[in-house]
């Protein structure tokens, strides 16, 4: 995408992730906060409604789509309305509006499944072991399909175990080795934004951790992502 001022809509902005990296993105982005809660400075959203998303991107030069339902457990009635249709909703809306860049929220959840002992690499086919990986894989494929099909351009994010704090040794190795900081969140998403050079690629989102879940060679490669904060070490 061209250097300079952009324009960011950001959907889920009330939850977690969306509330830590706010303060933490660049200063000369104009973010715009959406979600279904409304709070100060956040605009009401539905991302299950096309055409109240298709208002809200207008203008935009990226969507960060971190709205969802991010839970592991859920059922398909809790998953299927904002994972599932809204995804489809927001995607067909950024082509709609003409936006150029789509970041979409995946997980590390979509490859879970993998051997054990195994890092997970972008190239890798999703192998979710819950809906909600499934969720999370139909985000990845459609992607994708926008990528290829459209003129806008997407990353898909596989985002790790987010915590605004650096887990402790009493902490399951499968959450440090996939741990995913604020800094490094908002470094994530930066580097989804401003990256060139492709219609779609898939990204893996966790920090500089000693142990690994996931690659992140090609990642850093693909988007420019530098990520600094390490699950087993203060820095």
């Amino acid at each position: 995408m061209a250097q300079g001022l952009r324009t960011v809509v950001l959907t889920g902005a009330a939850g977690r992730i969306g509330t830590a990296i706010t303060p933490l993105l660049p200063a000369d982005w104009q973010v715009h906060r959406t979600d279904l809660r409304t709070a100060d400075g956040i605009d009401a959203l539905d991302v299950t409604d096309g055409a109240a998303c298709r208002r809200a991107f207008e203008g935009a030069d990226a969507v960060v789509h971190l709205a969802g339902v991010p839970d592991p457990s859920a059922d398909w009635p809790a998953l299927l309305p904002a994972n599932v249709v809204g995804a489809h909703q927001v995607a067909q809306a950024a082509v709609d509006a003409g936006v150029r860049r789509l970041v979409l929220a995946s997980s590390v959840q979509a490859v879970a499944a993998r051997p054990e002992g195994r890092q997970a690499r972008v190239t890798d086919a999703p192998r979710p072991q819950n809906l909600y990986g499934v969720t999370k894989a139909w985000a990845e494929s459609l992607g994708a399909w926008i990528g290829a099909a459209t003129d806008v351009s997407v990353v898909a994010l596989r985002i790790g175990y987010f915590h605004e704090s650096r887990p402790d040794e009493a902490t399951a190795d499968r959450e440090r080795t996939a741990w995913l900081s604020p800094r490094d969140a908002a470094e994530l998403v930066r580097a989804a934004v401003t990256a060139d050079g492709f219609d779609f690629v898939v990204a893996h989102g966790i920090s500089a951790n000693r142990y690994r879940a996931v690659d992140l060679h090609d990642t850093m490669q693909a988007i420019g992502y530098h990520p600094v904060d390490d699950a087993w070490q203060s820095r």
